[in-house]
């Protein structure tokens, strides 16, 4: 199969037949084999019924339906699962994201041989105040901090070599990092391609200024796994040992002077207090690292959603 489309679905009723009939008229007049996985995240509209509806009458779109809202990461990561093309196309419900950007899209992966080409919605029609002025720091941040340099991090539209969605996780929110988890598990070869953004035809946005905190926050995270992940007590270890070592050479110095230097009374001196606060602090510190050592090389697959088995 060419090309796997996923599209994580929240009440988005009214845009699925025109998302689906566009789709479907593009991979016609490109000749490419084609499945359409609708990803249906707890919607509690119409959703999954016109999902239904539709595989009734094109067996190339395929759903899979969420007992609740788990969020678009998991919806990814679930499509994600089930994909049998060769380039796997994301891309957002609302019709936004144009699918006739994905000739170009899957040609960059196929004839260019990049991993992975992120979206840029250089010209947006969102309100700048709330949402345009937030994306560009957001997205300067996250290309300074990643090193992976794209304009639009949040872009949904956006396509993959399969080996790229069938090596990594995508959890919790970290669908806004997928280049930044791509590149940490080898895949060096990112592209970026200016899309077009349309102005939302059905619906309101789900996302509100919180997810730029979130995404701050998602960021830190996943750099620290990325990093860190499998070996924790390459940090936690290593603060615990500094910090402990020098709260130990301050006891043997307060030591020292308690029975060489005569009226020397350590309790009365701030530092001794500092140097107990340090052993405790790099013991408990390492021991964190231990522990999580132990739970990092124990742990099951993280991904474990109430999914309702019906995979159409």
């Amino acid at each position: 199969m060419d090309i796997s489309v996923v599209v994580p679905v929240y009440n988005e009723d009214e845009s699925l037949p025109e998302l689906c009939a566009w789709i479907g008229k593009v991979m016609l007049a490109h000749s490419f084999s084609y499945e359409v996985i609708l990803v249906d995240d707890g919607s509690s509209d119409g959703s999954w019924k016109v999902i239904e509806n539709l595989n009734s009458t094109n067996p190339q779109i395929k759903g899979i339906k969420f007992r609740r809202n788990y969020g678009k990461s998991a919806a990814l990561n679930e499509g994600f699962q089930v994909t049998q093309g060769d380039v796997v196309i994301t891309m957002d419900a609302d019709l936004q994201d144009s699918p006739d950007e994905i000739p170009g899209l899957y040609d960059m992966i196929r004839k260019q041989g990049f991993d992975l080409v992120s979206g840029w919605k250089k010209v947006r029609h969102d309100p700048s105040l709330s949402k345009n002025i937030p994306s560009k720091f957001f997205n300067w941040t996250t290309s300074r901090m990643s090193g992976v340099k794209l304009h639009d991090h949040n872009c949904g539209l956006k396509a993959y070599r399969r080996e790229v969605i069938k090596s990594i996780e995508v959890y919790g929110e970290m669908h806004r990092f997928i280049p930044v988890i791509a590149k940490w598990a080898g895949f060096k070869k990112i592209g970026e391609k200016v899309v077009e953004h349309r102005k939302r035809k059905y619906g309101v946005t789900k996302f509100g200024l919180e997810r730029f905190i979130n995404g701050f926050l998602d960021l830190i995270s996943i750099m620290f796994v990325s990093r860190f992940g499998k070996k924790p007590m390459h940090l936690f270890g290593l603060l615990g040992s500094i910090i402990f070592f020098l709260g130990f050479i301050i006891a043997g110095y307060l030591t020292y002077a308690r029975f060489f230097m005569a009226g020397y009374r350590m309790t009365d001196r701030p530092i001794f207090y500092f140097g107990l606060l340090a052993m405790v602090i790099g013991t408990q510190l390492f021991m964190t690292g231990f522990l999580a050592e132990m739970v990092s090389r124990n742990s099951p697959d993280r991904n474990h959603y109430l999914v309702e088995k019906k995979l159409l």
